[in-house]
């Protein structure tokens, strides 16, 4: 859909950020995406307002971890971007790290080829507890792809109750020197207390690096006005955050759409040039999923196939400017 109401239609109607050829790809129009103050922005200066899918728990759904599926979402869905929720504990990276480094590296080939941004998502919830794992992950990656302005690293997906400036911010750092080491310019996103929503708790210490931004996360059922309060704040003092991951239902991935909350956060995000990624490509029984069960990993979903919220958020990436 293009938007309709509220906000964004006027942001978007005044062709907010650039608008892509039919022939460029979303990496040909912004190219390296560098942080400015509190937007990101592409190689001309303007702000790059990504919209895409997050593909779900790696070790769960590894069978969307394929071209054909990240093809689809550029053709189909026009998605700019694509994350890759790569798993750390529960069967993860920390049994098996070659099993889940190629998943990784599946989608960024992927992406690569189709012009497209890519996430790496380092996801965990307690990732500060096994940092030498996640420097080995990223110095690796960083040394194979931190020549491409493709690629996005995402260090930490959703910390929980913790201090960002003990326990966050120290994890943090030791991975980005990890990746700096091979890569020193690409884009950074940094994870913030409470499941990525107390983005507020990095005001008063951010992290050195010019090129690093932090995650903010919802779920549109669950999170309101209050979590844009959080955002706004911590926007106006400087930072740029980037939403790596979004639900159109309830914060367990569960529940009914929420039309009307979603387009409250869509607003504010067009208003805030943010990037978004909304959670999941994922054929689980559940509000979140965008897919039924059964649905191929190679793409070429029927609209029979799309779950409500599947339908839904096409129309939104469909319909975003970029």
């Amino acid at each position: 859909m293009v938007f309709s109401i509220g906000l964004a239609a006027m942001v978007l109607a005044a062709g907010m950020g650039s608008e892509m050829s039919p022939q460029a790809s979303p990496v040909d129009v912004h190219g390296r995406l560098q942080v400015k103050g509190n937007r990101i922005v592409g190689k001309d200066g303007k702000p790059a307002s990504l919209a895409g899918m997050s593909l779900f728990w790696s070790q769960w759904m590894p069978q969307y971890y394929t071209a054909g599926t990240v093809a689809w979402l550029k053709s189909d869905f026009k998605s700019t971007g694509v994350r890759a929720a790569i798993a750390v504990g529960s069967g993860g990276y920390l049994t098996q790290p070659d099993v889940e480094t190629k998943k990784a590296h599946a989608v960024v080939d992927a992406a690569i080829k189709q012009g497209m941004y890519v996430l790496v998502d380092w996801h965990s919830h307690d990732a500060e507890k096994t940092p030498e794992a996640a420097e080995k992950f990223f110095g690796e990656l960083a040394a194979k792809y931190g020549n491409k302005p493709n690629v996005i690293y995402e260090i930490y997906n959703e910390p929980l109750k913790v201090s960002w400036s003990q326990v966050i911010k120290p994890y943090a750092e030791r991975v980005i020197a990890a990746i700096r080491k091979h890569d020193k310019d690409n884009l950074i996103i940094v994870g913030t207390p409470t499941w990525s929503q107390d983005v507020d708790a990095v005001i008063p210490d951010p992290i050195k690096d010019p090129n690093v931004a932090y995650t903010l996360h919802f779920y549109a059922g669950t999170h309101k006005q209050y979590l844009r309060d959080k955002a706004q704040k911590a926007l106006d003092a400087g930072l740029a955050l980037m939403v790596t991951e979004w639900g159109t239902v309830n914060a367990d991935g569960d529940g009914k759409v929420d039309r009307e909350s979603t387009q409250a956060w869509m607003d504010f995000i067009a208003k805030n040039q943010l990037s978004h990624f909304n959670w999941s490509v994922a054929d689980k029984v559940e509000g979140a999923a965008i897919l039924k069960p059964g649905s191929s990993g190679n793409g070429g979903w029927k609209d029979t196939e799309l779950t409500e919220s599947g339908l839904y958020v096409r129309d939104l990436i469909r319909g975003w400017k970029h």
